[in-house]
C-alpha cells in the first residue's frame, strides 16, 4: 500500500541492519488492525491483506521487539499526562524512549506517520531552573 512517505521508510528500513530496528512488541498487532479493518472495509483486497500479513510476520521476526515491559508502560503513562496522544501511540512512544535510555549514545530515528506523535518524539530541552542561568540543557525526554 502507497502511502505519503512510504518510499522514504522504505529506503530507511533498506538502509539498516535488521539487528538495528527496533519496534514495539505492540507494533504487529497495530499493524495487523489496520489491514484487517481496511480489507473489511473493502479499501484493499482479501488477496492483497494476506501478502502484507505474510510481509508484517516476515519482517516483525527480523526486527529486534521492545517487550511491553514495566518501563514502557510508565512511559507511556507519563506521555498520556503531558500530550494529547492515544494511548497506543504512546505505547510506540514509550518504547523507543526506553530504548533511547538502554542503549545511549546510539541515534534512535522514531518513524511514525503522525505529526503528532513526531512532535511529541522531538527531544525537548528542560526549562532552566530559578537561580542556575540558561546554561548548556541536555536532551529532556519527550
Amino acid at each position: 500500500m502507497q502511502e505519503q512517505g512510504t518510499d522514504a521508510l522504505i529506503r530507511l528500513m533498506e538502509a539498516v541492519e535488521d539487528n538495528r530496528k527496533l519496534i514495539s512488541a505492540s507494533t504487529p498487532l497495530e499493524v495487523y488492525a489496520v489491514l484487517k479493518r481496511r480489507e473489511r472495509a473493502g479499501d484493499i483486497s482479501t488477496e492483497d491483506a494476506a501478502a502484507a500479513l505474510d510481509s508484517l510476520r516476515m519482517e516483525a521476526a527480523r526486527m529486534v521487539q521492545q517487550p511491553l515491559n514495566p518501563a514502557v508502560l510508565e512511559a507511556a503513562r507519563q506521555l498520556l499526562d503531558r500530550t494529547a496522544l492515544r494511548w497506543p501511540d504512546t505505547l510506540q512512544l514509550g518504547a523507543a524512549l526506553v530504548a533511547r535510555d538502554m542503549f545511549q549514545g546510539t541515534e534512535i530515528i522514531f518513524v511514525s506517520s503522525s505529526p503528532q506523535l513526531l512532535e511529541a518524539a522531538k527531544p525537548k530541552a528542560p526549562h532552566p531552573r530559578p537561580g542556575k542561568g540558561s546554561g548548556r540543557t541536555g536532551e529532556g525526554r519527550g
